[in-house]
């Protein structure tokens, strides 16, 4: 398993693999916890993106951003 920040929006845990699982074991896999997680309330004031670039991003506040890429798998 991989070290983290107390922080990060990735998560990674380990699968147990059982004796009889009839495809090659994957021993670790990871999820994406939400921004929003981390905060408890919406401060007053919070730095806001200009409009263009939260259309873009997808949300208006910096602190909820996340950068999700998802893990394409299979090649399809």
């Amino acid at each position: 398993m991989t070290s983290q920040a107390p922080n990060s929006q990735e998560r990674v845990y380990s699968v147990y693999v059982g004796p009889f699982d009839p495809c090659p074991p994957v021993p670790c896999k990871t999820y994406v916890v939400p921004p929003h997680l981390f905060l408890g309330f919406q401060p007053p004031n919070l730095p806001q993106f200009n409009l263009p670039e939260a259309l873009k991003i997808g949300t208006l506040w910096p602190a909820l951003y996340s950068t999700y890429t998802p893990h394409i798998r299979g090649g399809n």
